[in-house]
């Protein structure tokens, strides 16, 4: 059942959206060879807490950590370590904080020092996506009319979209109705409603879309090893523009 937010309920949202988005601010200067992402979990929980909000993800159904960190081949839910991130890497950081009993959720894909073409290319394709979907974003539109376009536009840069994990609803819950795939059929799926809260975030891969999750039953990783990234924020469905919540 997708739930409705009242305005009340988005200004608090906006407080956690808010918060994420100030921890990519607060990390960026740590991210650069030789930093532990162990580090880099500590000092956005760190930040989290000094807002008044709490990691979304930290003990969420058992997640150790409050970031995902996830290095080059890595797509997501990488679990922090003391894996030193090298030069030339990218690593997707994923951030949920939660204020007030509502929270905000993110990601963003970064280079570690100079990095390939490829691999920024590879960043920019998925940061695009987001965007080229969030056109669609609209009041009476479809969902999967999103999900459609950012498929379109990263296929047609060469890149393969993930397509086992997807999007989804966000609020009181981290994770709610509805999901929103990164792949579809344009013109279908739920009409879009003023309210709405949709966590929409795009995971392309470098090279083909299989994944498989790790050992430790978390981190998933391509299956052809190649590179991933990801980028996502929490929007809100208005009467004109999508708001971003997380930027």
């Amino acid at each position: 059942m997708i739930y409705i937010k009242s305005s009340g309920e988005i200004n608090a949202m906006q407080k956690a959206g808010k918060i994420v988005a100030g921890t990519f601010e607060v990390l960026k200067p740590y991210i650069k060879p030789g930093v532990t992402t162990a580090e880099l979990d500590k000092i956005a929980k760190e930040y989290i807490l000094s807002q008044g909000a709490k990691p979304s993800f930290l003990n969420y159904n058992g997640f150790p950590a409050s970031i995902c960190s996830s290095i080059n081949n890595v797509v997501i839910h990488g679990i922090p370590g003391n894996d030193k991130l090298k030069e030339g890497d990218i690593i997707s950081i994923d951030v949920g904080a939660v204020k007030d009993g509502y929270h905000g959720d993110a990601a963003r894909t970064f280079a570690v020092g100079q990095i390939s073409k490829e691999a920024q290319r590879l960043i920019d394709v998925t940061k695009q996506s987001f965007f080229e979907g969030l056109n669609y974003a609209r009041l009476g539109e479809r969902l999967f009319s999103i999900s459609a376009t950012i498929q379109n536009y990263v296929e047609e840069n060469g890149f393969s979209i993930v397509r086992n994990y997807c999007g989804h609803g966000i609020g009181k819950n981290l994770h709610e109705d509805p999901e929103i795939p990164n792949y579809g059929t344009f013109g279908r799926g739920n009409r879009l409603m003023k309210n709405m809260t949709l966590a929409i975030e795009p995971m392309v891969n470098y090279g083909k879309a299989p994944t498989k999750v790790l050992s430790d039953g978390w981190g998933v990783v391509t299956l052809d090893n190649s590179l991933s990234a990801h980028y996502e924020n929490t929007i809100v469905i208005t009467d004109g523009e999508p708001f971003i919540l997380t930027m």
